[in-house]
């Protein structure tokens, strides 16, 4: 952050308002923001800031400007001059450029429709924030944030300010979404009381101490780089070079480890038609290499959810760890793959892709991550079913659903208020990591009643100094 940025006690409030008012001046409503498209035609491209513009930043915006649906105003990363922003910056070498999200919006609020966030975890939060209290629509890289505090702030803007929200587990555009929510319908995937997800590639942190990862990342701070706005609202921390650009997610502080990375894209349909709503219950039941600062090496995370309506309790487990396989039926055979994602680097394994298996009343079934349908095991028991089973609708497109949204014509389908309570499921389990602890969850009040620490860290330690003002937009 630039400290000649104006950030004192209401100082970011008072630059919101200013920026309210001269959108007001240039005749266009910010509250519902969907009126910027009233008088429109319904082929009006989607003007986008975009904050983060390497790695999955970088691809996201590549996803909203191929729909033909979106132009790129404004460009936003803490370091313009490094690697993986260039591709990017090629693409739009006259976009206007920003290091500050706070001074884009300063100085572009009036040109600006709708903002992505593909930035690491824990910068989610502020950018978002601003985003919808100016009026601005928010496409967000999944899981939404780091804290169980942020996600509801964030349900809750995104409510208020009656904004578009999506966030991105492209996958819940796929196939398996419009397949999960066919066959609940029909009553072929019913009574779930057990599903088994997990993703057991390597993953950054492995092989790795917090105390090993520090020191081997212990280089001087690129002269690119703001550090101080990379930071956002953490605390102060000297520049390490594995704390960024790829390393953050390693981090408790900074990131959500394996589950916050795939937890969105293996267990969102089964979340959301299921209706699992928060859990009662998370325990650590394995924890290899815990570490106070760094995810460990492999989990096993046990969350258990209450009876809803007609539907029976239900325990979701989740494995991550190279070595950490779940049990799987003897008939579970070929793992299921998205053909439309990279597959991990131990593919040839057969257990080794990301996915999951859902035991049903009557049914098992094995599916796999992203857009990936599901298959009823054993394949003869799906042979037999075949002619039953209900049609749906094959993949669609996340980043068009995302467009379409903000003109009023569609509905996020991963909307804050669908994608916040999956994305609070993920917040618990990493604290359950984190305190390597099992915590008892108490959804009506929302809170932790048997460990005050990680009822605590449920809101997570005070924002940076100036940084408050984000927690009340």
């Amino acid at each position: 952050m630039s400290r000649s940025h104006d950030l004192g006690s209401s100082g970011l409030l008072r630059r919101r308002s200013l920026l309210k008012s001269a959108l007001a001046a240039g005749a266009c409503s910010v509250i519902p923001a969907r009126s910027l498209f009233a008088t429109g035609k319904s082929g009006d491209l989607v003007s986008l800031a975009c904050c983060g513009i390497g790695n999955r930043g970088g691809a996201i915006i590549e996803d909203l400007v191929a729909t033909g649906m979106a132009r790129v105003v404004a460009l936003c990363d803490t370091d313009m001059g490094a690697p993986h922003t260039q591709a990017i910056l090629k693409q739009f070498p006259d976009v206007p450029r920003f290091q500050d999200f706070r001074k884009m919006f300063d100085q572009m609020g009036n040109d600006i429709q709708a903002v992505t966030v593909g930035v690491p975890d824990f910068a989610h939060f502020p950018i978002t924030m601003l985003a919808a209290s100016l009026g601005k629509h928010v496409y967000c890289e999944k899981p939404m944030a780091r804290t169980f505090q942020e996600v509801a702030l964030m349900m809750a803007a995104e409510k208020k300010y009656k904004v578009a929200c999506q966030m991105g587990n492209q996958g819940h555009s796929g196939a398996n979404y419009f397949q999960f929510a066919a066959w609940t319908k029909a009553g072929i995937i019913k009574n779930v009381t057990k599903i088994d997800a997990f993703m057991n590639t390597a993953r950054r942190w492995h092989g790795f101490t917090g105390a090993s990862l520090l020191a081997a990342g212990n280089k001087p701070k690129p002269d690119t780089l703001d550090w101080d706005t990379w930071l956002m609202s953490a605390a102060e921390h000297a520049y390490n070079r594995n704390y960024t650009p790829e390393q953050w997610r390693c981090w408790y502080e900074f990131g959500m480890g394996a589950l916050g990375d795939w937890g969105a894209h293996i267990l969102d349909t089964a979340h959301q038609f299921l209706e699992l709503g928060l859990p009662t219950e998370v325990n650590a039941v394995r924890l290899d290499g815990h570490d106070a600062a760094i995810f460990p090496q492999a989990s096993t995370l046990s969350f258990q959810f209450p009876a809803r309506g007609s539907q029976p309790p239900c325990e979701v487990r989740w494995y991550d760890g190279v070595k950490n396989l779940p049990p799987l039926p003897p008939e579970f055979g070929d793992a299921v793959i998205d053909p439309n994602i990279p597959p991990p680097t131990n593919a040839s394994t057969v257990k080794s892709p990301p996915g999951k298996v859902i035991y049903g009343e009557g049914l098992t079934f094995k599916g796999g991550s992203h857009a990936s349908a599901l298959e009823i095991i054993p394949q003869a028991k799906a042979k037999d079913l075949a002619a039953t089973l209900p049609k749906y609708q094959g993949d669609a497109n996340h980043a068009a659903n995302f467009l379409k949204a903000c003109k009023g014509e569609e509905t996020c389908r991963s909307s804050f208020a669908v994608a916040g309570p999956l994305s609070q499921m993920m917040c618990l389990g990493v604290l359950a990591q984190r305190l390597n602890t099992r915590l008892i969850f108490d959804p009506a009040t929302r809170q932790i009643t048997n460990n005050k620490a990680a009822n605590e860290l449920l809101i997570g330690a005070p924002p940076r100094q100036g940084w408050e003002q984000f927690y009340k937009l």
